[in-house]
């Protein structure tokens, strides 16, 4: 089922934001299954009323999976935080190999409905989060033989279609993927690999209960399709494999992954699944 583990990740350090829950969770306990490190820096500590999970419980999944993990308690907009966490992971594990950044904040409102408060959220972990873990685990990931960086946004598509809904989100998601477009040029020489990924699909997480209600699911694939994308990514050598705008169909497809109905959320409902914003077709037979 799916893209099968290797072993690839076996003793890696993985330095995953948002992990608590949802794609950040799917993708800790892929790589836990491969034997690896994993730290869960996010902000859940206690249990939250509305969204499942806290960096304890999932700490506690990826032992349970194979992995080891180091449960840090992260708001990526706290500079001092952050270093924090990124020092504890490397005296823990020895290192830093894999960075995910994954942490996201979604408010998709015209420019008049966007309050300057929502805006600067969407901003502040979007895009400088991104750009501050990214900042503070790269000295780490220099001393890696097998560094990713992979920042889970959308392909730098430039239309006014993707802006003229929701200006404010897309220029936060926009900024994580102008990170990973700039920092692979970047660190290319150093033989850290800087992607991004998304999905084809809606993917069916707690924020997206919030925004679309419950039931919507129905139309939404699960997040272990980007999970096992981005374990096919993380696999690959990091020293030919940086620049890249990667959606998920894609790369299963390049692994060799063509019936893609076990991730939906509903068996046998695929024709019904809706696709993801962000994805243009014209760009995506381009990248």
């Amino acid at each position: 089922m799916g893209i099968p583990n290797t072993g690839k990740l076996a003793g890696l350090t993985l330095f995953i934001t948002g992990a608590s829950r949802g794609i950040g969770k799917a993708i800790a306990l892929k790589a836990a299954r491969d034997g690896a490190n994993v730290v869960i820096a996010a902000k859940t500590a206690e249990p939250h009323p509305k969204l499942p999970g806290t960096i304890y419980t999932a700490a506690a999944e990826i032992e349970a999976a194979g992995g080891k993990a180091l449960a840090c308690v992260v708001d990526v907009r706290d500079e001092v935080a952050v270093r924090t966490a990124v020092q504890a992971a490397a005296e823990r594990f020895g290192g830093i190999d894999i960075l995910i950044n994954n942490a996201s904040a979604i408010s998709p409102t015209g420019t008049e409905q966007t309050e300057m408060k929502r805006y600067d959220l969407m901003n502040n972990i979007n895009t400088r989060g991104t750009f501050l873990v990214s900042k503070e685990c790269i000295p780490y990931l220099k001393k890696s033989a097998h560094a990713h960086i992979l920042n889970i946004s959308p392909p730098l598509d430039m239309i006014p279609e993707w802006f003229e809904k929701h200006t404010a989100y897309t220029i936060a998601k926009f900024g994580m993927s102008m990170c990973a477009l700039g920092m692979a040029a970047e660190f290319r020489q150093d033989g850290i690999a800087v992607n991004t990924l998304w999905p084809e699909v809606l993917v069916h997480t707690a924020a997206v209960d919030m925004l679309h209600g419950q039931g919507a699911e129905r139309f939404f694939r699960k997040p272990e399709i980007i999970a096992d994308a981005a374990y096919a990514i993380l696999c690959r050598d990091p020293r030919t494999c940086s620049g890249n705008f990667f959606i998920d169909e894609q790369v299963l497809q390049e692994e060799g992954i063509v019936d893609l109905a076990e991730y939906s959320c509903v068996p046998g409902n695929e024709k019904q699944l809706r696709k993801c914003i962000f994805v243009n077709e014209i760009l995506k037979s381009n990248l």
